[in-house]
C-alpha cells in the first residue's frame, strides 16, 4: 500500500502540550514539511524567544538556540552573520515580536538581514494569563481591558507586517489562517517563500501567522477559529504584503 500521508521527519513524536484548539502545532507541522522538502533540516537553526512559542524546540529535529524576550531576531542576526551557510529562523509571539522585541525585527528588516521571522499573533499575552498586547484589536477584552480595549486610552493595534513593508531591507511579508484545509496548503507555499527569501539571498522575510487562543479567549475552540476568520482577520487581513517583485534586492 502507498503511502500519501505521515508524519514529516523533521516534526519529532511528542505529545501535544499546547492547549486544545491552538494552532503552534499546526505551525510547527507546515515549518517541518517545508524543511523537509527543501532538505534543509541538517543546516537549519532556529531561535526561540519567551512565551508560548517557546516550545517549538521540543517539536522540531533541529538545531536551536533560545533568546531572551524579545531578542530571538538580534540571535537569528549574530547565527547568520556568523555562520552564513545555515538557514536561520526565529519563530515568536505577538508579546514578543511587537512588544518588547519591537526594536529588534525593525532594525533586522531595515538592514536586511538573512534571516526569516515566522510571527504566531493570537492578539494576547497568552503564556502569562490573557493581558493585552500590541495586536489586541478595538474593543477586544483582556484581563487588562476588560471592558475591551479602546482605542482612545490604548492606541490602535500594531500591524507589523504594514509597518516593515516600508523598510528597504525587507524582502517578502505575509500574513495567513491555518483555519481551514485550503488556508493551510496556502501558508504552507507562503512558508516556503519565506525560506526561499533567505535561502536565495533576496533579504528579510516575515510571515504573521494569525492564530486563536482559547483559553485566553474563553472561548471554546470552534468559537476561537470563528473568531480567527469573523473578526480577527477583519483588523489583520491575510494575504501577500509585500512580494519579491517589490523589492530593490532581489537576486
Amino acid at each position: 500500500m502507498k503511502t500519501i500521508f505521515e508524519r514529516p521527519k523533521t516534526l519529532l513524536e511528542k505529545p501535544f502540550t499546547y492547549c486544545p484548539g491552538c494552532h503552534h502545532g499546526l505551525a510547527h507541522r507546515l515549518l517541518a514539511e517545508v524543511i523537509d522538502e527543501l532538505g534543509i533540516a541538517d543546516h537549519t537553526i532556529g531561535v526561540g524567544p519567551v512565551g508560548c512559542s517557546v516550545y517549538i524546540y521540543v517539536f522540531l529535529d533541529i538545531d536551536f538556540v533560545m533568546g531572551a524576550h524579545g531578542r530571538a531576531p538580534a540571535t537569528a542576526t549574530g547565527l547568520k552573520r556568523a555562520l552564513p551557510e545555515q538557514v536561520v529562523f526565529s519563530y515568536q509571539g505577538d508579546g514578543d515580536i511587537a512588544a518588547i522585541g519591537t526594536s529588534e525585527i525593525i532594525h533586522s528588516a531595515a538592514r536586511g538581514e538573512l534571516i526569516s521571522a515566522f510571527f504566531i499573533n493570537n492578539a494576547i499575552f497568552g503564556m502569562t494569563g490573557g493581558q493585552m498586547a500590541p495586536t489586541t484589536i478595538s474593543g477586544q477584552v483582556t484581563t487588562t481591558s476588560p471592558r475591551g480595549r479602546s482605542t482612545v486610552d490604548q492606541g490602535y493595534p500594531l500591524k507589523l507586517c504594514e509597518l516593515l513593508r516600508g523598510l528597504e531591507g525587507s524582502a517578502y511579508l505575509a500574513r495567513v489562517l491555518l483555519t481551514r484545509p485550503k488556508y493551510i496548503r496556502e501558508a504552507k507555499e507562503v512558508f516556503r517563500k519565506a525560506f526561499l527569501t533567505q535561502i536565495e539571498k533576496k533579504g528579510f522575510s516575515l510571515v504573521e501567522v494569525l492564530s486563536p487562543c482559547p483559553t485566553n479567549w474563553k472561548m471554546t475552540p470552534a468559537e476561537a477559529v470563528a473568531w480567527v476568520e469573523n473578526t480577527l482577520a477583519h483588523s489583520f487581513p491575510p494575504g501577500e504584503i509585500k512580494g519579491w517583485e517589490e523589492t530593490g534586492h532581489a537576486g
